[in-house]
């Protein structure tokens, strides 16, 4: 049986992760209060600012930006893209 979450991003009961995602206190808490739908976002999100920004995600600055980022993006104000960012249609 899947486990539901209390999403923090859909703001309703959803599938939640089948494990913790990233490592650590932020990985728990997204864990516990993230659904599968809302990881899915991210992860577009996600490519899209290392595409945009053009981070290579080995090195340790890009890891801490995306982390910081992922940070707002589900418990924050929200992640932006860039403002140069054009959406494609």
């Amino acid at each position: 049986m899947s486990r539901t979450v209390n999403c923090v991003m859909l703001d309703k009961e959803a599938e939640g992760l089948d494990y913790s995602p990233y490592p650590g206190d932020l990985g728990q808490r997204i864990y516990d209060g993230v659904s599968k739908e809302a990881w899915q976002q991210w992860l577009a999100h996600q490519t899209m600012l290392i595409n945009e920004y053009r981070l290579t995600p080995i090195e340790p600055e890009a890891r801490t930006f995306l982390e910081t980022e992922m940070e707002k993006f589900f418990f924050g104000e929200g992640s932006s893209a860039p403002k140069e960012f054009v959406a494609p249609s």
